[in-house]
């Protein structure tokens, strides 16, 4: 291992359990004043039987998934096929998958995997020529430029992001928590390349280089075209004054002057309409952060960036959205209700605890609120937006697979929603990842949890009149007999809004008895007509993340998908490729190929696949 290359989140040596744990000759100290671990031999890829030695082996292998990467490549390196080949018939393209890169700084400090920098990976698949290429190059976010001195390669964190409490950097007066990392999702729309992160506008690359080229302003910047934007509220006021605004007004200048904050932070989900070709976007207010309200825009753009469509809607519950859905007549917003947590607000904003401290989750309703946005305003309809749908379920929602509507002869409407929840009482802003601010470790206990609390993937059906009144909501899961933990549910993107069959999402089948849940080890595949599921798994000690689909032919599930494997027994990366019709058989692989191990990477979070022939 090249000291240089890899850091770990760090671990004392001195804690009673880890010596406990711990064999004397699976760890040396490159550097005694610091403390870290590295781990001089790997154990056996097999998961052994004692209930001890699997507790070790459990814990490395999760450690592994969060070891930052410091080498780039800027040059395009041929991957090594170690299994198959590339299909003649695969389509010349780019597969982009972001996620972070770094968890810890060269003067003791450590960042939750949210704030970790973003780091870019690029596979070039050519099937003509039987290669893919890699590439993989930081964002040069601003955060990025100033925690990273790019003459030493030294990094120091400055900035306390979101999620982080930086150990040994300034924390009381610390108002650097906007930390743009750019590590939560990648789209190439158009002739572009951005970036995303959930709270800042993205950075865009150079898609042949992977260099950044700078922040992309998507809200104010491109053509606005000749259209009047609208804007839909619900009338709350007091004496004819709103106290909300009045608060709002307040804030404002404490958010967007001393802590930075843009004024609409764009969400890092979008949406793309394929059918109408179509970008959809949507940004919250920063405000509505620490407010009792929730201010939601929403932006169309055609493949030259101009606004074709821009709603703004104000909905009187405090509500956090991470991923969302549309179809042909609604944006569909799932409310995961939050609420101010005064203590934490207080101990965040003096740099004590994370920022994200000021919230918690809102679980004093037994239903969920889904808020069916009226698209295109001229076919509003007679229902009030305003009254959301109570879904008589309590659930977190996570991410959003796919929704798409159908209407009978008589004109009733039922929407069908495809998405992964969990429970209220899961979901921890703080420990997502099993992140320890405090100690900077990362314990897999969180993630793996009792099964019936952790992400699930569900299916919401809504039946409606003509009238567009709501006569039945009800929600199951996604296949009767299908009860494992399941997240990052992805479909052909051609099916986007549309009625579609298929399903794909990450999963564990549960093997390892100190990793039953997470990370996933295998991809599933729902047939939601035929109410089955059909699997592939990655083996023993490796891991897997957010499937990509990668249309060829006509038939929805005529394609491949795209799945990055960690064998972390390894500690190398292969890119999977999976003949998409054949999840559930033997020979589901195509071809397996893998990365150098010097640029070994760490978990991504979301993909895009980018045809060459094609521009969206």
């Amino acid at each position: 291992m090249q000291a240089k290359a890899f850091n770990f989140i760090p671990l004392k040596v001195s804690s009673p359990v880890i010596k406990h744990l711990l064999p004397v000759h699976a760890i040396s100290f490159p550097d005694q004043t610091r403390g870290d671990i590295s781990i001089a031999r790997v154990p056996s890829q097999e998961v052994s039987s004692s209930t001890q030695d699997e507790k070790i082996t459990a814990y490395w292998d999760y450690q592994f998934l969060f070891v930052s990467q410091r080498t780039e490549t800027a040059n395009p390196i041929t991957l090594r096929i170690v299994e198959g080949s590339i299909p003649l018939d695969f389509p010349l393209g780019t597969y982009y998958l972001t996620g972070p890169g770094l968890f810890k700084d060269d003067h003791g400090s450590t960042v939750h995997p949210l704030d970790g920098h973003g780091y870019l990976r690029a596979f070039t698949i050519n099937g003509a020529k039987n290669e893919v290429t890699f590439m993989a190059r930081y964002i040069k976010t601003e955060a990025q430029v100033e925690e990273h001195d790019h003459k030493t390669g030294e990094w120091r964190f400055t900035h306390r992001g979101p999620f982080s409490v930086l150990k040994n950097g300034k924390k009381i007066g610390n108002t650097k928590v906007m930390k743009n990392v750019a590590n939560t999702s990648v789209l190439s729309w158009g002739d572009k390349l951005f970036c995303l992160w959930e709270g800042g506008a993205p950075y865009e690359i150079e898609s042949s280089s992977l260099d950044t080229l700078g922040k992309f302003d998507l809200i104010d910047s491109v053509d606005n075209g000749s259209w009047t934007p609208s804007t839909k509220e619900c009338d709350e006021k007091v004496g004819g004054v709103d106290l909300l605004d009045l608060a709002a007004g307040i804030l404002k200048p404490i958010l967007y002057g001393v802590f930075n904050m843009p004024p609409k932070r764009l969400l890092s989900h979008y949406k793309i309409d394929a059918p109408r070709n179509r970008l959809l976007m949507m940004s919250c207010n920063a405000e509505d952060m620490l407010l009792p309200r929730s201010t939601f825009t929403f932006y169309e753009y055609n493949s030259s960036f101009k606004i074709l469509q821009k709603q703004e809607f104000i909905i009187p519950e405090h509500l956090m959205i991470h991923d969302w859905a549309f179809t042909d007549s609604h944006y569909i917003l799932f409310g995961n209700r939050i609420k101010l947590d005064i203590l934490g607000s207080m101990t965040a904003v003096c740099g004590f605890t994370p920022m994200i401290s000021a919230l918690s989750v809102n679980p004093s309703k037994s239903t969920s609120p889904i808020y069916l946005l009226p698209r295109f305003p001229e076919h509003e309809g007679g229902r009030d937006w305003k009254v959301p749908i109570e879904a008589p379920s309590q659930m977190w929602v996570l991410h959003v697979g796919n929704a798409f509507e159908e209407k009978d002869g008589n004109g009733n409407k039922q929407i069908q929603i495809q998405a992964s929840g969990c429970s209220y009482k899961w979901f921890n802003f703080q420990k997502m990842f099993g992140y320890d601010w405090q100690s900077g470790k990362l314990d897999p206990s969180m993630m793996n949890a009792e099964n019936k609390i952790l992400p699930h993937l569900i299916q919401v059906s809504i039946d409606m009149d003509a009238s567009g009144n709501c006569e039945k909501c009800c929600v199951n899961p996604l296949n009767d007999e299908w009860d494992k933990a399941t997240d990052f549910p992805v479909i052909n993107r051609d099916f986007g809004g549309s009625n579609n069959t298929y399903v794909y999402a990450a999963t564990s089948l549960g093997g390892r008895r100190e990793l039953p849940h997470f990370p996933f080890d295998t991809v599933v595949k729902f047939d939601t007509v035929k109410n089955s599921t059909q699997t592939w798994s990655v083996g023993t000690r490796r891991f897997i993340g957010e499937p990509i689909f990668v249309s060829k032919g006509s038939d929805e599930d005529d394609g491949y998908l795209l799945v990055v494997e960690y064998a972390v027994s390894e500690q190398r990366c292969h890119l999977v490729i999976l003949d998409a019709k054949k999840i559930g058989d033997t020979n589901a692989v195509v071809a397996r190929l893998e990365v150098p191990k010097s640029l070994n990477f760490p978990l991504g979070f979301h993909g895009f696949w980018a045809a060459a022939d094609s521009k969206m």
